[in-house]
């Protein structure tokens, strides 16, 4: 009966622990962290490249560029 007793408490010891150190579906919520990331520094990209300093800055790069004599 002892033993029996002891099988029982090992066995619920070792589904607790596995259960608790399981980490089923991490990998779905870091990608799906990862993805709203990127979205969000693509849009803030944007935004700043799109804006018009940027613009007039690279326009005046490309307009050197094509200006110089070789």
């Amino acid at each position: 009966m002892r033993n029996s007793a002891l099988r029982v408490v090992w066995t619920i010891r070792a589904r607790l622990l596995t259960a608790a150190t399981a980490d089923d579906g991490m990998s779905t919520a870091e990608y799906a962290i990862g993805t709203i990331a990127a979205a969000a520094f693509g849009a803030v990209l944007y935004s700043v490249v799109t804006g018009d300093s940027i613009v007039s800055g690279l326009t005046e790069i490309i307009d050197k560029a094509l200006d110089t004599a070789v």
